[in-house]
């Protein structure tokens, strides 16, 4: 068994030399650590190369579980990445430690999942409402319409009078498929 430390800033201006020497101190023999801004996927990598290197019965150590990814759901995942190689968890200031089974330490784990739906769904509903909010607003989404209604009436008489869709879209610089879809796919 071994303590392997995992140390991380969201920003170039943090320092880490904290958390470096708060692992350092706990007994930590490795620690992988990134320093990189939280949009970064440095971060990412450095906790991808912790998850490789850790063996079974090997306990990550992090300074506070935050440490762990940006988001409750990213922590989770992490939490179960490092089960899955048989390891544990445990962060020095006591918000959790999955060194052992008890129930508490379950517990401790399906509250975590209890809040990162909680906050997936937050956010999801935040984004729901802010879309309806802008559509409301006359807000709309998607690409912009390459013709307005009036060339597409246009292009139906044109079609109607014998031009091809290929010189319909030329001269509209649009696909066949857009004039196909404007005249209703009749003949070719």
């Amino acid at each position: 068994m071994a303590l392997i430390g995992f140390a991380r800033v969201s920003t170039k201006d943090q320092d880490l030399s904290a958390q470096l020497e708060l692992l350092s101190n706990a007994g930590c023999e490795e620690i992988f650590h990134g320093k990189q801004s939280g949009a970064s996927n440095e971060n990412d990598k450095k906790l991808e190369e912790l998850i490789r290197y850790v063996r079974k019965d090997d306990v990550v150590v992090v300074t506070k579980l935050d440490r762990l990814g940006r988001s409750l759901r990213s922590i989770l995942s992490t939490i179960d990445d490092i089960h899955a190689k048989k390891a544990t968890l445990r962060s020095l200031d006591g918000a959790i430690d999955t060194s052992n089974d008890s129930p508490f330490s379950k517990a401790q784990i399906a509250l975590l999942g209890t809040f990162a739906q909680l906050e997936r769904d937050l956010i999801v509903s935040r984004t729901a409402e802010g879309r309806e909010r802008a559509m409301s607003s006359g807000v709309r989404f998607g690409a912009p319409k390459k013709l307005d209604d009036k060339q597409r009436e246009m292009i139906k008489k044109a079609y109607q009078n014998g031009k091809t869709m290929e010189d319909l879209a030329n001269k509209y610089a649009v696909s066949r498929q857009t004039i196909s879809r404007i005249v209703g796919g009749k003949r070719g």
